[in-house]
């Protein structure tokens, strides 16, 4: 059973790497079931639970300053609106998700994608923290590669993101996203291929020692 963080700026193909890493060590890649997890707990929406998870482009950096209500999150390919006042304190929410990634890992294993996960998971036995970042100019012309519109909406979307992120681990978690402590590996994954960059991962992950059997 592995457990495999990543922490992936924008345009760094957070989401590829860590379904290919999670294929090649047969664990589950755990991202939006997070959400969904967290949501079915607070007995709220999917999107809503959405719009304060760190995967959301736009909402993090909006909720921590006091908007009344959440910009739009994607769902599914559709932008939706959660409006009105907040059911449930973003606090309640960080809370809940930082116990599903424990007992996720502890149950199943997996790769977790974003949501601090080195530092919730700092001191899980045999546990690999990946970091995935590069410089703007290179992440901006892979988020165009990978789909983005165009560059300036991906240099839009680069700056929200990159600000959201960074603002949930230091408001949530006082720490530093970019801080190599937190991490075992860093890799620049505009200049190394998705699939070499998992490799990476995954014989990092089973160099690791593995924990001891209950």
């Amino acid at each position: 059973m592995r457990v495999v963080t990543i922490s992936a700026t924008y345009g760094t193909a957070g989401h590829q790497i860590g379904m290919a890493v999670a294929e090649r060590l047969g664990v589950p890649f755990v991202d939006r079931a997070i959400a969904g997890a967290v949501a079915e707990e607070l007995g709220c929406s999917l999107e809503e639970a959405l719009a304060h998870d760190d995967r959301a482009e736009h909402g993090l950096s909006r909720l921590l300053s006091g908007a009344l209500r959440l910009p739009t999150v994607t769902f599914g390919g559709v932008d939706m609106y959660v409006p009105g006042e907040l059911p449930h304190a973003p606090e309640e929410f960080v809370r809940l998700t930082r116990r599903v990634l424990l007992d996720t890992a502890r149950s199943q294993g997996g790769v977790f994608l974003g949501r601090a996960g080195s530092i919730v998971l700092a001191d899980l036995p045999g546990a690999l923290h990946v970091r995935l970042d590069a410089p703007v100019e290179r992440r901006v012309r892979q988020a165009v590669r990978l789909g983005a519109a165009s560059e300036r909406e991906a240099r839009r979307a680069l700056e929200d993101n990159d600000r959201a992120r960074a603002a949930y681990v230091r408001h949530f978690y006082r720490a530093d996203p970019a801080d190599p402590a937190h991490y075992h590996l860093m890799i620049d994954s505009t200049v190394i291929p998705v699939q070499a960059c998992a490799g990476l991962i995954v014989m990092a992950a089973e160099a690791l020692t593995p924990p001891e059997p209950p």
